[in-house]
C-alpha cells in the first residue's frame, strides 16, 4: 500500500498541461507540516473505534475539496466546499443520526411546547471557543437573531423566519420564541446549516466583512491555522475540545487541485486520503476501487438530496417565455446525462423536490413529464409557437450558458447542453468562471441567461427547496436562492402554508399541488438527482458517521496504520 508520506516524495507529477506543479505543492505542504502525513503513532495512543477496532491517535488527514471555497463563513455561504471545511471549526446546536432524527450537539437536550411556539434548549456545560471564551446562550441568541436570520441565504427567508426572539434566562438555556409553529426548524440546526458564532468577536462589527470570515473561531474539534490561497486550508487539533477523547487527528489539510486527473492520482498514490462531491471524477471510480487500499461509498449524503438543474433567468428574454423554457426541458436527454456524464450515478429528476421524500409522502411523480422519447421534436414545435423561427443559418437566437464551476463533469455537462441546444436552433456560447465571479454574476447581478447548477434540497423542503421558488428569497447578494427570479402568488401561498402545517397528510397535499404548478411553469430544468460518491483510502476510519457525511465534524475520524 502506498504510504501517505509519499506525499512529499512523488506522485501527481504533472497537471493536464504537463506542468509539474501539483507535486511541487505537495512537497511544500509536506515540508510545512514537517512531513507528518499520518505517520505512525505509539501503541499507547489507542482507543476504541466505532468501527470495532482500536483508534490510532495522531496524524494528518488530507481531504480533496473542489473547487476552492470562496470563503470559510458558513453562516454567509452554503457553498458545498465551504461546508466541507467550516464544519470542522464551527458546531451547531444539534447533530443528526442516519434515521434523520436530531441528536445532541451544543445543545444536550431540548423541549418543544405543545403549541410548537416555544423550543427550550439546554446547552452543554464547559464548552469554549477556540480563543478560550465560554460558549453561552448569548452566543446562541446572537448567532440566530443577528447573523442567521439576517445574512444566511436560507436562514433569513426560511429556517429562522418564524423565530421572533431567543431568550436567555441563564447562560446554559436558550429559549426560541416563534410566531407560528415551524416543524421543519429542528432539521436545520446542524453545523453546516446553522453554525454558532462567538458573539464577543462579531458584535458591533460588519459581519459580512469580518476578518473572522476567513479566520474562523468556533467551538469545534479543529482550530483554523492557515489558508494558503490556491493550495490548502490547514486545521489543527483543538486540544481543549469539550467532547472527551476527541479529536483523534492532529490535523486536517484541505487540498485544492484544479486538475481532475491529478486529484485521482493523489488518491491512488496515497498522497490524499479522501474526496467527495465529485472531487474524484466518476469516470475514475471503477478503476480506483480495484485498488486493495481504496474504497468508495455513497453513504453520507442522505440529508442533502442534491439535484442537477439548469437555471433560467426568467426576467431576461427569451426565458421570460414559458414555452421556451419548456422546450429546453423537453430537449434534455436525462438518461444520457446520467450514463455518459455521471457514469451511471444518479436518477432522473422530475421536479423541485427529490424523490428521497417519497418515503414520507411529500414527493409526487404526478407532474408534467418532459422526459419523452421525441423531446427534440416537441422542443422545436414549442419554439416555433413561441415566435422564434429558424433563420437562414438554422439558428433561432443566441445565449450564453454559464457553467457552474464545480469540476470537470460540469464542463462536460455544459458541452452536452451546448450540443442539445444547437439541435433545436439555439446557439449557446459557454462561459466558465471562478466561484466568486460566478456567484456574483448569478446571485448578485443576475447577469446571465442560463446557468447549470446543483442544489441540495436537504432534510426538509422548507430548508432546501423553498429558497429557489419563493418571491421572498429574491435577494441580490444572497447565494443559492431564487436566481431565476420566478414566483407566483399561488406558489408563494402554498409554500407559506406548507411551512407551518403540522398535519402530515395536509402538508403532503400542499406540496403535491406546488410541484405540479412549478414543473408546468419550468423556471428550471430538473435534470437528475445526483448520487455523489466519496472515494477514500481504507486507512480512514470513522469519517462518515452522520447523514451529513463530509459536512460532519470529523472529531471521531482517525487514520489506521499504513
Amino acid at each position: 500500500m502506498a504510504d501517505v508520506n509519499a506525499f512529499t516524495e512523488g506522485g501527481c507529477k504533472e497537471d493536464s498541461t504537463g506542468n509539474a506543479v501539483t507535486r511541487r505543492k505537495f512537497i511544500q505542504l509536506g515540508t510545512l507540516l514537517g512531513g507528518a502525513w499520518g505517520v505512525g503513532v505509539p501503541a499507547s495512543a489507542l482507543a476504541q473505534s466505532g468501527e470495532g477496532g482500536k483508534v490510532r491517535k495522531g496524524g494528518t488527514l488530507v481531504m480533496l475539496v473542489v473547487p476552492e471555497p470562496p470563503t470559510l463563513a458558513g453562516y454567509q455561504s452554503t457553498s458545498g466546499p465551504v461546508g466541507q471545511v467550516a464544519t470542522k471549526v464551527y458546531e451547531g446546536l444539534l447533530e443528526y443520526g442516519f434515521d434523520l432524527q436530531p441528536k445532541p450537539g451544543l445543545a444536550k437536550s431540548w423541549q418543544v411546547s405543545d403549541d410548537g411556539l416555544t423550543i427550550t434548549f439546554k446547552l452543554q456545560d464547559g464548552v469554549k471557543f477556540h480563543d478560550g471564551k465560554p460558549f453561552t446562550s448569548e452566543d446562541v441568541r446572537f448567532s440566530v437573531m443577528e447573523v442567521l436570520k439576517k445574512i444566511h441565504p436560507r436562514g433569513a427567508a426560511t429556517t429562522f423566519r418564524h423565530v421572533v426572539a431567543v431568550e436567555t434566562p441563564d447562560p446554559l438555556t436558550a429559549v426560541f420564541k416563534l410566531d407560528t409553529a415551524a416543524p421543519y426548524l429542528m432539521m436545520g440546526l446542524s453545523s453546516y446549516e446553522s453554525p454558532m458564532l462567538p458573539k464577543h468577536l462579531f458584535e458591533g462589527e460588519n459581519i459580512q466583512r469580518s476578518e473572522y470570515a476567513n479566520k474562523p473561531v468556533g467551538t469545534g474539534p479543529f482550530v483554523f491555522k492557515e489558508w494558503r490561497r490556491g493550495e490548502f486550508v490547514l486545521l489543527e487539533k483543538n486540544k481543549n475540545y469539550w467532547k472527551p477523547g476527541e479529536p483523534n487527528l492532529d490535523r486536517i489539510a484541505f487540498r485544492f487541485i484544479p486538475d481532475a486527473g491529478s486529484r485521482s492520482a493523489a488518491i491512488e498514490a496515497g498522497e490524499a486520503h479522501i474526496g467527495g462531491f465529485s472531487a474524484i471524477p466518476n469516470v475514475d471510480i471503477a478503476r480506483l476501487k480495484e485498488k486493495p487500499f481504496i474504497e468508495a461509498t455513497t453513504r453520507g449524503y442522505e440529508m442533502q438530496a442534491p439535484i442537477t438543474m439548469l437555471d433560467f433567468n426568467t426576467k431576461r428574454k427569451p426565458f421570460d417565455n414559458v414555452k421556451v423554457r419548456q422546450a429546453i426541458s423537453y430537449a434534455i436527454d436525462r438518461q444520457f446525462v446520467i450514463d455518459h456524464i455521471w457514469f451511471g450515478f444518479g436518477k432522473k429528476a422530475t421536479g423541485p423536490i427529490s424523490s428521497n421524500f417519497a418515503a414520507n409522502g411529500i414527493y409526487t411523480p404526478d407532474v408534467h413529464n418532459y422526459d419523452v422519447p421525441n423531446g427534440v421534436e416537441v422542443a422545436n414545435k414549442l419554439l416555433d409557437e413561441a415566435g422564434f423561427p429558424r433563420k437562414a443559418d438554422g439558428t433561432r437566437f443566441e445565449i450564453v450558458h454559464d457553467i457552474t464551476p464545480y469540476g470537470d463533469e460540469w464542463r462536460r455537462f455544459g458541452e452536452y447542453i451546448q450540443q442539445v441546444l444547437g439541435r433545436i436552433g439555439i446557439k449557446a456560447t459557454l462561459r466558465y468562471e471562478d466561484v466568486p465571479t460566478w456567484l456574483r454574476r448569478v446571485y448578485t447581478n443576475y447577469d446571465f441567461d442560463l446557468t447549470s447548477n446543483w442544489v441540495q434540497t436537504l432534510a426538509d423542503p422548507v430548508i432546501g427547496a423553498h429558497r429557489f421558488y419563493s418571491s421572498k428569497t429574491i435577494t441580490p447578494g444572497a447565494v443559492f436562492v431564487n436566481d431565476s427570479q420566478w414566483s407566483t402568488p399561488e406558489t408563494d401561498e402554498l409554500l407559506d402554508r406548507a411551512a407551518i402545517e403540522t398535519d402530515p397528510k395536509k402538508r403532503n397535499e400542499i406540496y403535491h399541488r406546488f410541484q405540479k404548478l412549478v414543473v408546468e411553469a419550468a423556471p428550471y430544468v430538473w435534470v437528475h438527482e445526483i448520487e455523489f460518491v466519496t472515494v477514500k483510502n481504507k486507512r480512514v476510519k470513522d469519517d462518515i458517521v452522520t447523514p451529513l457525511g463530509l459536512y460532519g465534524s470529523f472529531g471521531k475520524a482517525w487514520l489506521d496504520k499504513a
